[in-house]
């Protein structure tokens, strides 16, 4: 039986804000999983980095693992703290900064 998710430890209790660390200066991204039904995405964000506005095909599930992060939704404003999460509407326009050092976890459902 091969393995649905990629680039995490199975069978393990683990803190997923450890998963990914944060750089200097850029976004980083891990991919855990990603079909046509679903991807599950760790961001980390150094303080100001951001993801500019753009829309997604898929309604985007974000909680903040760590720090701070402002998720912006059709122009309105919502700072997400540590164990906070939101939904980014499919078809709307988002964008995510790093307000703080912020990391999170995504889950995009098509």
């Amino acid at each position: 039986m091969s393995k649905k998710m990629k680039n995490i430890a199975q069978s393990e209790v683990l803190m997923l804000k450890e998963q990914i660390a944060y750089q200097e200066g850029q976004v980083v991204s891990k991919t855990l999983a990603q079909n046509a039904a679903v991807s599950i995405t760790l961001f980390s964000f150094a303080k100001g980095e951001e993801i500019s506005t753009h829309e997604s095909g898929g309604d985007a599930f974000v909680t903040c693992l760590d720090g701070v992060g402002k998720i912006t939704i059709e122009g309105t404003e919502y700072l997400l703290h540590e164990g906070e999460s939101i939904v980014m509407p499919s078809g709307h326009p988002h964008a995510v900064y790093g307000q703080e050092a912020f990391k999170m976890l995504l889950v995009v459902v098509f």
